[in-house]
C-alpha cells in the first residue's frame, strides 16, 4: 500500500507544444480507489501514465510514499498496469503469463508456483491455467491481466479503462470482481474511465477531469450531488443535469420566464443580490422532475414545455421535453406514465431540487449550508493554528 502525491504535474508536448495535463494536484490516499474520470482527451490517461513511468513530467512532482520518482524508471516504482488491451502474451499459457513478470524479477521457482496458484484460486482461473489467451472468454482474459499484477503485490495498482472491450454483462462480473479484490488487498489502486457508471461504483473518490485540469474531487456521492461546475453536472448523470438559463427577479428570490419558475430559498440574499436582473443557469436533475405537483404546493418550481419523445425503459420512462427556447429537458419518471407526443405539460419538482451557476463562468453558487460549512471549516482551522 502507498500514498501518490501530484502537486502541480504538467504534460507538455514540445516547446510551446499542446498541454495535456494541466497541474494536476491531487494525493490518493493508502489503500484508496481514486477513479480518474473524464471525457476522451481530458488527460486522464495521460496523468496514469505519468504515475506508472511510461511518460515523462514536464513540471512538477510525483512522489509515492514520501519518495520522489519522476525520474524512477517505471520497473523501479513497485507498480502493476492493467491495460485495456489486456496485453497478454499469446504464445503463453495462462499460467505462463501469470507467471513472466516474477520470473524476470528472479522470483523463485517455489514463490512464483505459491503466488500463481493462490491468485488463480481468487480470480477463478485454477481450471484454465493451460489454456492460452485465444481460448479464453474477453472476461477471462481480463482476469489474467489483473491476475498478473496482483501476483506481483505491487505497492500500487493502475488501471486504463480496463473494462471498455467487455460486452455489458461482463464489465458488470469484472467490475464487482476488481471492487472485492480491492476490499480484499487493501491496495493502492487509482482507476481510469470515461464511464461514469464505473466510477460511481468503484472509487472511494472521483477526480473528475476537464481539458487537462482537475474539475472537481471528492467522494462519488458528494460530486454528484453537489457539482463545483456546469461541466460537473452534465458529465455526471445520466441523464445528464437539466439546465436552463433565465433571468432573476428583481428581488432575487427566484429565476423566472416564461417556460420555467425556480424558488431559490437555498441561496442567501447576499449570494443573489449581484445577479438579480442577469442570467443564471438553473439546473435540476432528471430523477427530481414530476407530472405530479409535490406536497410543497406553491414553494415547487416549474417547467413548462411540449413532449418531443418518450423512452420506455421497463424500470422508468424518460420523458424528454423542448422548452419555449428550444432547450430540451429529460424527466426519468415511473414506468407506468402516460404521455403523448406534442402534449403541453408542466413538469414540478421541489425547492431542495435546485441547482444554481454563474452562466459565464459555469461555477456553482454556494448555498447557505455549503457557506456556513467553509466557514466554520476556516473558523475551526484558525482555533487550532
Amino acid at each position: 500500500m502507498a500514498i501518490v502525491e501530484l502537486d502541480k504535474i504538467v504534460k507538455q508536448y514540445g516547446i510551446g507544444g499542446p498541454i495535456a495535463v494541466d497541474k494536476v494536484d491531487v494525493t490518493i490516499g493508502d489503500g484508496e480507489f481514486m477513479v480518474l474520470l473524464g471525457p476522451s482527451g481530458c488527460g486522464k490517461s495521460t496523468t496514469l501514465r505519468m504515475i506508472a513511468g511510461l511518460e515523462t513530467i514536464s513540471s512538477g512532482t510525483l512522489s509515492i510514499d514520501g519518495r520522489l520518482v519522476n525520474d524512477v524508471p517505471a520497473k523501479d516504482r513497485d507498480i502493476a498496469m492493467v491495460f485495456q488491451s489486456y496485453a497478454l502474451y499469446p504464445h503463453m499459457s495462462v499460467a505462463e503469463n501469470l507467471a513472466f513478470g516474477l520470473r524476470r524479477r528472479k522470483f523463485s521457482s517455489a514463490e512464483i508456483d505459491s503466488r500463481v496458484t493462490a491468485v488463480a484460486d481468487i480470480l477463478g482461473l485454477s481450471h484454465l491455467l493451460a489454456r492460452r489467451p485465444a481460448a479464453l472468454s474477453g472476461g477471462q482474459r481480463q482476469r489474467v491481466a489483473l491476475g498478473r499484477a496482483m501476483v506481483r503485490e505491487p505497492r500500487v495498482f493502475l488501471f486504463d479503462e480496463p473494462l471498455s472491450n467487455l460486452d455489458a454483462a461482463l464489465r458488470v462480473n469484472t467490475r464487482s470482481e476488481i471492487i472485492k479484490q480491492h476490499n480484499r488487498l487493501g491496495s493502492t489502486m487509482i482507476y481510469v474511465t470515461h464511464d461514469q457508471v464505473e466510477a460511481m461504483t468503484m472509487g472511494t473518490r472521483i477526480c473528475v477531469m476537464n481539458a487537462g485540469r482537475v474539475a472537481q474531487i471528492g467522494a462519488p456521492l458528494e460530486v454528484y450531488w453537489k457539482p463545483a461546475n456546469i461541466f460537473v453536472a452534465r458529465f455526471l448523470g445520466s441523464p445528464p443535469m437539466n439546465l436552463v438559463t433565465a433571468t432573476l427577479s428583481t428581488d432575487a428570490r427566484r429565476a423566472q420566464n416564461a417556460e420555467l419558475d425556480a424558488p431559490l430559498e437555498r441561496w442567501s440574499n447576499a449570494a443573489l443580490s449581484s445577479y438579480a436582473g442577469r442570467k443564471i443557469t438553473v439546473g435540476v436533475r432528471a430523477e427530481d422532475l414530476s407530472l405530479h405537483r409535490p406536497e410543497q404546493g406553491a414553494d415547487a418550481g416549474v417547467m413548462r414545455g411540449r413532449v418531443v419523445a418518450v423512452e420506455p425503459l421497463g424500470a422508468e420512462t424518460l420523458l424528454l421535453v423542448t422548452l419555449q427556447s428550444g432547450a430540451e429537458v429529460t424527466a426519468r419518471l415511473p414506468r407506468q406514465v402516460a404521455a403523448v407526443i406534442d402534449a403541453d405539460v408542466e413538469l414540478f419538482f421541489p425547492k431542495d431540487a435546485v441547482y444554481l451557476f454563474d452562466a459565464e463562468s459555469g461555477d456553482a453558487l454556494p448555498t447557505v449550508e455549503e457557506t456556513n460549512r467553509i466557514v466554520g471549516a476556516a473558523l475551526q482551522r484558525r482555533a487550532h493554528g
